[in-house]
C-alpha cells in the first residue's frame, strides 16, 4: 500500500454526476476521511468541488458502493489489484479456479510457504473475468493475520456495502448472525465469495465461524499452513526453473544488461528454490552489484539446504538481503525497527521520523528518513506508499506517507532483533495474546532488562493487567492495541530515559486510555504520538513536560481536552515547537491559550473538518514558521493578526473550500516562501498586499488560483507558480479504521 492523499476541484455542474455516489461518499468520508457530509445540496456541492477529480481517478468501476482502481485501492474489503509483473501462475490459476467452482465445495484452502505467491494468486483469481462474471461485486477480500478480530472483520464487510451502518456487536456470535442477515437481505440469491488471506495456524476456527448456510456462498483461504480438517486444499507450487529465471532477471537485470557469468546466475536462482519473494528480494539486492558479490552469495549458500526446508532456513536465505546492509548500520537499524509495528498494518512515515530523529539523529524535516525508506524500498525490503506523487513540499518530507512490509520480511526483522540474550538486545518486541505474558518478561532472573527500544502489541482479548516489569532504560516505547479501554503500563513511571512514546489503537472505534494523563515522571519525553484515542483532558503536569518538543494527535477526539486554560502559560510546554493534529473531527476551534506557546514553530491541522475558526491571537506566535490548514473544509477565514507572523515560511490552505477571502495585510508576511492553495474554490480574488511578498518563491495551486496570481508575477521576482493536478493514492484506507 503506497500513499498520497486528497485534493481536487471542479465545477458545481458536476454535482449530478456525483449524486448517484452520494451514499458511498457518505461512508467514505464518515469513516475513512473523517468528513461527515450532511445530505443537503450545499455539502454535496462542496464535495464535488473538492473531490470530483479524485473520484474520477479513484472509481473505475462502481456498484454497491464499492470500487477498484489500477492502484489496487479497494475500500475496506474489496478486491485489490494485481502486481504489474507476474509469471508462472496461469496454469495453477486455472486449476485453483476449477476446484473453487466445483459443486459441493464450500471452502478451498490455498496453501504454500511464506513468500510463495499465495496472496498474488488470490488477487489473480478475484480479478479473473470468469470469477467476476459469477460473483460480480460480491467478492470480499479480508487480510486475517496472526491475531484476527472477527468483529472487526465483519464490521469491514458492513463498511464496504452501500448504505450500511456499521453496527457494534455484542459478541462474535452476534457478528456472524448479523453478517448472515446482511448477505441474505442485501445480496439475496447471488453467489458470494469471501477471501480470508493469510490465515495462521491456531486461527482456523475462524473459517468455520464464517461458513454460512447460504446457497452459492464460498470461502477461499490462503495460508502458509495446511488445515487437514478442510477437504479441499490446493498446494501452490514454487516457480519452475524457467519462470524463476524470468522473474529473477526482471529484478536483477532491470536494464536488460547481464554482466555476470551465467553459471552464477543459475546457482543463485537454484538457491532461491522457486520462491517468488526470495527471487524478487535477492534479485533486487544483486542488481548492479559486482561479480564478487554474486560469488560471495553463492559460497554462503553452498552448504545450505533447500530454501524452504524450514522457515528458519527461508529466513536465513532472505537474510542475504539484510547482510548486504553491513556497513550501513543506520539503514539496517531502520529496517529492523519496522518489526516494532504490528503485522499487516500501515506505518506512518511521520511516526518513524519521530523515532529516528531521536535514535539516529536524523533531520527534523524528514529528508533522510525518506531517503532511507526509499533505499529499503529499492531493495524490496519495504513497500513505501507516497500519498502525494505530485508533492513539491520540501518543508516536510514525511507528512502523509506510510510504509508496509510483507509479513515474511517483518518476520526477518523480528527474528534478527531477537538474537542474543534478552538483556543484551537493542530492541525488544513483545506480542501478547490474551493475557499470556512471555515468561522471560516476568522472570526476575532477567530483571532489569536494559533495552533502548520496546514495542508491546496486544490483541482484543487483553485486559491491561500489566506485570511488574523493570525496563528502566527504554528510550522509545511503542504501544499497539485493539481494545476499547486501555491502561497504560505502570512500569512506564520508571522509564526516566523515555524520549519517544507512540500509542496507537488499531481497533475499529476510538479507545479510552483509562489512566491517561501520562505518569508525571516522564520528564525527558520529547515526542508524543497518539492515534485513534479519545482524550478527555490534559492534566496540568502534562502541560508542564519541560522537554516535550512535539505532540501528534491523529484521528483522536480532543475537542474538550484543550478547553481548560493552563494556570500559567509561561510554564506550559516551554520547549514545544510542533503541534500536529489530523483527522480530529470534533475540533471546532483552537483555544486562545495555545497562542501563548511562543516557542511554537509548526502548527499542522490537517483534515479537521469541523474546525471553523482560528484564535484572533494567532499573531502572537512570532516564531511560527509553518502553518498547515490542509482540508479544513469549514474554516472560514484567517485572522487579521496573521500579519504578525514575520517568521512564517510555509502556509498551506489546500482544500479550505469555505475560505472566500484572505487577510488584507497578508503582504506583511515578509518571510513567506511557499503557499499551497489547491482547491480553494471559494476564493475569487487576492488582497493587493500580496505584491509585497518579496520572499515568495512558490505558489502551488490549480489553474483557477494560478489565474489570480498571474497578475502579481511582475511584482514578485522570485515567484514560480506551480500548477499541479494531484495524483492521490488512497490505498491505505482499507487498512485502518477511523
Amino acid at each position: 500500500m503506497e500513499i498520497r492523499w486528497w485534493n481536487a476541484i471542479k465545477k458545481y455542474s458536476h454535482a449530478k454526476k456525483l449524486e448517484k455516489y452520494e451514499a458511498s461518499l457518505l461512508w467514505f468520508f464518515q469513516i475513512n476521511v473523517q468528513v461527515e457530509l450532511s445530505r443537503d445540496g450545499k455539502t454535496v456541492a462542496v464535495g464535488v468541488k473538492v473531490l470530483e477529480e479524485k473520484m474520477d481517478k479513484i472509481i473505475s468501476t462502481q456498484d454497491n458502493g464499492r470500487s477498484v482502481n489500477s492502484n489496487g485501492f479497494s475500500g475496506w474489503c474489496g478486491v485489490p489489484g494485481v502486481p504489474d509483473f507476474v509469471v508462472g501462475l496461469d496454469a495453477q490459476l486455472q486449476e485453483l479456479k476449477g476446484m473453487l467452482l466445483k459443486d459441493g465445495v464450500p471452502i478451498v484452502v490455498l496453501s504454500a510457504p511464506g513468500g510463495c505467491g499465495k496472496t498474488t494468486m488470490a488477487k489473480l483469481l478475484c480479478n479473473d473475468d470468469e470469477i467476476k462474471g459469477i460473483y460480480g461485486n460480491n467478492i470480499f477480500f479480508q487480510t486475517v493475520s496472526r491475531a484476527p478480530n472477527l468483529q472487526l472483520m465483519v464490521q469491514k464487510v458492513f463498511q464496504s456495502i452501500k448504505n450500511q451502518q456499521v453496527p457494534i456487536f455484542q459478541s462474535d456470535e452476534d457478528a456472524i448472525y448479523q453478517l448472515e442477515q446482511l448477505f441474505l437481505q442485501q445480496v439475496g440469491q447471488a453467489p458470494i465469495l469471501l477471501v480470508l488471506d493469510d490465515m495462521w495456524s491456531g486461527s482456523e476456527s475462524l473459517i468455520d465461524q464464517f461458513l454460512l448456510p447460504i446457497h452459492g456462498y464460498k470461502i477461499l483461504v490462503t495460508s502458509r499452513f495446511v488445515f487437514p480438517q478442510f477437504e479441499w486444499t490446493y498446494k501452490l507450487n514454487m516457480l519452475n526453473h524457467q519462470d524463476a529465471m524470468t522473474l529473477f532477471h526482471h529484478h536483477a537485470f532491470k536494464d536488460g544488461i547481464c554482466t555476470v557469468q551465467k553459471h552464477l546466475v543459475e546457482e543463485v536462482v537454484r538457491g532461491c528454490s522457486g520462491s517468488p519473494l526470495a527471487l524478487t528480494v535477492v534479485g533486487r539486492s544483486l542488481y548492479r552489484q559486482p561479480q564478487v558479490n554474486w560469488i560471495s552469495t553463492v559460497q554462503n549458500w553452498s552448504q545450505g539446504q533447500s530454501i524452504y526446508d524450514t522457515n528458519m532456513v527461508l529466513l536465513s536465505r532472505l537474510k542475504t538481503s539484510l547482510d548486504a546492509l553491513d556497513g550501513m548500520e543506520v539503514l539496517k537499524n531502520c529496517f529492523l525497527d519496522l518489526g516494532l509495528f504490528p503485522e499487516d498494518q500501515r506505518i506512518p512515515v511521520a511516526a518513524l521520523k519521530d523515532m529516528w530523529v531521536e535514535l539516529y539523529n536524523l533531520d527534523e524535516g524528514g529528508m533522510y528518513t525518506l531517503i532511507y525508506l526509499h533505499e529499503l524500498s529499492n531493495r524490496n525490503l519495504v513497500n513505501l506508499t507516497l500519498v502525494r506523487k505530485d508533492d513539491q513540499d520540501a518543508n516536510d518530507y514525511c507528512k502523509e506517507h506510510f510504509v508496509m512490509q510483507h509479513d515474511l520480511l517483518r518476520e526477518l526483522a523480528v527474528h534478527q532483533s531477537s538474537q542474543g540474550s534478552i538483556e543484551g538486545r537493542e530492541r525488544l518486541i513483545v506480542e501478547i495474546n490474551g493475557n499470556a505474558f512471555p515468561e522471560w518478561l516476568t522472570d526476575r532472573n532477567h530483571q532489569p532488562i536494559n533495552v533502548r527500544i520496546l514495542s508491546i502489541t496486544t490483541d482484543n482479548a487483553f485486559c491491561s493487567n500489566w506485570s511488574n516489569v523493570q525496563i528502566p532504560d527504554v528510550k522509545v516505547l511503542i504501544l499497539n492495541f485493539q481494545v476499547k479501554i486501555y491502561t497504560l503500563p505502570e512500569f512506564m513511571e520508571r522509564m526516566s530515559c523515555l524520549t519517544v512514546l507512540l500509542v496507537t489503537n488499531y481497533g475499529f472505534t476510538r479507545a479510552i486510555l483509562e489512566n491517561f494523563p501520562l505518569p508525571s515522571q516522564l520528564n525527558n519525553l520529547k515526542r508524543l504520538w497518539l492515534e485513534n484515542i479519545s482524550i478527555p483532558s490534559i492534566a496540568p503536569f502534562i502541560l508542564q513536560l519541560k522537554n516535550l518538543q512535539k505532540i501528534s494527535m491523529i484521528t483522536c477526539e480532543i475537542g474538550k481536552a484543550f478547553e481548560v486554560c493552563p494556570i500559567s502559560i509561561s510554564n506550559t510546554w516551554p520547549n514545544l515547537n510542533e503541534i500536529n493534529i489530523e483527522y480530529c473531527d470534533d475540533l471546532v476551534e483552537i483555544p486562545a491559550w495555545v497562542c501563548g506557546l511562543v516557542h511554537l514553530k509548526k502548527i499542522k491541522l490537517g483534515y479537521c473538518q469541523e474546525l471553523v475558526t482560528l484564535p484572533p491571537e494567532l499573531g502572537n506566535l512570532t516564531n511560527l514558521e509553518v502553518l498547515r490548514l490542509q482540508s479544513c473544509t469549514q474554516l472560514l477565514e484567517l485572522p487579521e493578526s496573521i500579519s504578525g507572523l514575520r517568521e512564517l515560511k510555509y502556509l498551506d490552505l489546500s482544500d479550505c473550500v469555505e475560505m472566500d477571502h484572505l487577510p488584507e495585510r497578508l503582504g506583511d508576511l515578509c518571510g513567506l516562501q511557499i503557499i499551497r492553495m489547491m482547491g480553494c474554490t471559494a476564493l475569487s480574488e487576492l488582497p493587493p498586499s500580496v505584491m509585497d511578498l518579496v520572499q515568495l518563491e512558490r505558489v502551488i495551486c490549480d489553474n483557477e488560483i494560478a489565474y489570480l496570481w498571474k497578475f502579481y508575477e511582475d511584482y514578485l521576482d522570485k515567484l514560480e507558480i506551480v500548477v499541479v493536478k494531484e495524483d492521490v493514492n488512497l490505498n491505505w484506507l482499507h487498512k485502518r479504521p477511523a
